[in-house]
């Protein structure tokens, strides 16, 4: 077998074997990594709740009021505010535009291997449409990173096809041999096998680890097939190997399996070794992960992009590697260039508070409000299951692979101050901030929601299908209105949340704070809400700029309080009672 044969044989066997292996085991392992969260979340002594009646009766009223207001889209927003949003968008447009010139740089390049070969001169046309074609990566990236609604989506994918249809309808013109069918069948060969394979393990649900778990698997599986394929290669030693076997009771079946698992536990040991470098790299912070998972769908669409290529040289086939590292080195300068690492720590950290049970929708409400907000700020919050699978972060995934999950649960008050020290307030390489996830037990999750609020600018707080069931949500309501400036809190409401409850018990709270609480010294206060419904007409722009605002109030009130109550952000040693 020549090495062209080989190489265009053994290569999309490799890739197609491991991203549907990888799909399936990302899916299995997320699974398990949810249950083993849960578990670990159900384990201590469980937590007081709130407050009794009794308890009620004997604390101090006061005299002041509460009112409660519920938001519109068309609210006046700060000066404040509106600049650090538009910082979002700028930050938003310069990701877009570095992603945009990695991917005319990767598109170009591997165009050019088919201009040479053609031996026709240089068509512009033809590099145009090649050049589109192989752009298509580019778009996909676009929408992970930096399309924030349906609108931009159908705009950014309407231009594409308007460019693609206008080179392939000006192409036609000009050489009137040229099929239509053709050139759809030369898009849908260079294109369709790689988007189909990314859906597999790129979805929401196992988004988080998939490019891991690629990454691990790709290792794998080319250790099997090469295995195999060099012990095919020479007849002495494929006769070593079956006398071997034969001689250990093992059939032809048998020993052919056993070497693909010998390869694939080779090359494994290189791919933990590679998890671990890729773990390495996100701690220290010279990658994220959304870059991770972006620079697995490049490198995939790269290899399985130039593999017809090698029909024409075998050398042709590393075109893609190229053209991924020309991809990289342009992402490299441009985050350099927009996003420096060591610029000013987060101003604008968000603590998320939730309701449990919300399940998908937290899920779907989180996917699309963290795109916006994590250019601006970190957001902290409890690991519970309803987000168990879609905030994991490299280093956490690696610790459950490895069996350390347990080291990333929080056990004692000193657990609490180690991890708030380490929380993580700065911009990645990519200029995106990070989720900071506390794992609490029963026992310290109320504790760990109290340095929280303490320790962040502003609260969010997502009441859907809040009820009289969610005994949790009424203790952190409390903590909230004793503790926390209402300034910087908002709630988030819909058709499915008790309102009568929860004004009524926020009333309820409120008559029996303590007079020298924050929010009852100025005598009044007021509950900021956000209505999610069909006709409110709010999205998740909207939402965005409610929390920058809040954030805002805060700065502003350090500015007016005069250089001894001037601070960053609470000292993160403070205890629970100084929210």
């Amino acid at each position: 077998m020549d090495l062209t044969t080989g190489l265009t044989g053994m290569l999309p066997a490799i890739i197609l074997v491991s991203a549907v292996l990888s799909a399936l085991l990302s899916l299995i392992l997320i699974r398990i990594y949810r249950r083993a969260v849960i578990r670990s979340m159900n384990r201590g002594t469980q937590a007081d709740g709130p407050p009794s009646r009794a308890e009620i009766s004997e604390t101090k009223r006061v005299t002041g009021t509460l009112s409660i207001s519920t938001l519109k889209p068309d609210d006046t927003i700060s000066q404040e505010a509106l600049a650090a949003y538009s910082r979002t968008s700028d930050s938003l447009r310069q990701l877009g535009g570095v992603y945009l010139l990695a991917g005319l740089a990767y598109a170009v390049i591997l165009s050019l291997p088919w201009m040479i070969t053609a031996g026709d001169g240089f068509p512009l046309m033809r590099f145009v449409w090649l050049a589109l074609c192989y752009a298509w990566p580019t778009l996909l990236t676009l929408q992970l990173v930096a399309l924030t609604s349906r609108r931009e989506r159908f705009l950014a994918f309407g231009v594409y096809g308007l460019l693609l249809v206008s080179a392939a309808t000006i192409a036609r013109i000009r050489n009137p041999a040229l099929d239509a069918g053709l050139l759809t069948f030369f898009w849908l060969f260079a294109n369709a096998a790689a988007t189909l394979l990314l859906t597999a393990f790129m979805t929401r649900r196992i988004r988080a680890v998939g490019s891991l778990v690629l990454a691990f698997v790709v290792a794998g599986v080319t250790g099997a097939f090469l295995l195999v394929t060099l012990a095919g290669s020479s007849d002495d030693m494929l006769t070593g190997i079956s006398t071997a076997g034969f001689a250990m009771g093992l059939g032809a079946t048998s020993l052919f399996v056993l070497l693909h698992l010998a390869g694939f536990i080779l090359f494994a040991i290189l791919g933990w070794w590679l998890l671990g470098r890729l773990g390495r790299a996100y701690r220290h912070k010279r990658m994220s992960d959304q870059s991770i998972m972006i620079d697995a769908m490049w490198l995939l669409f790269g290899v399985l992009q130039s593999i017809t290529l090698a029909f024409e040289n075998w050398a042709w086939i590393f075109t893609g590697l190229v053209a991924f590292g020309a991809y990289k080195l342009i992402t490299h300068i441009g985050f350099a260039r927009f996003f420096p690492v060591m610029r000013d720590k987060s101003g604008h950290s968000l603590l998320l508070l939730r309701v449990f049970s919300l399940g998908r929708r937290s899920e779907q409400l989180f996917d699309q409000f963290k795109k916006r907000r994590l250019r601006i700020g970190d957001i902290n919050l409890i690991a519970g299951p309803d987000l168990a699978t879609t905030t994991v972060e490299p280093h956490e995934f690696l610790d459950f692979v490895g069996g350390r999950l347990s080291r990333q649960f929080i056990e004692t008050d000193q657990d609490l101050q180690e991890r708030l020290e380490r929380r993580d307030i700065s911009p990645d390489p990519d200029g995106r901030y990070r989720v900071n996830e506390f794992f609490c037990r029963q026992h310290s999750w109320q504790m760990t929601m109290q340095q929280l609020a303490a320790n962040t600018t502003a609260v969010l707080m997502d009441l859907r299908s809040f009820s009289s069931s969610n005994q949790g949500c009424l203790w952190e309501l409390e903590q909230l209105l004793k503790g926390v400036s209402l300034e910087r809190v908002i709630f988030l409401l819909d058709e499915t949340t008790d309102r009568r409850l929860l004004e009524a018990r926020l009333q309820e709270i409120w008559q029996r704070l303590p007079a020298d609480s924050v929010n009852t010294m100025q005598g009044e206060a007021t509950i900021r809400l956000i209505l999610l419904s069909d006709t409110a007409g709010w999205n998740i722009d909207d939402v965005v700029r409610q929390t920058i605002q809040a954030c805002d109030r805060v700065s502003h009130d350090r500015r007016s309080s005069g250089p001894s109550q001037h601070g960053e952000r609470p000292d993160r040693k403070s205890g629970p009672g100084s929210i």
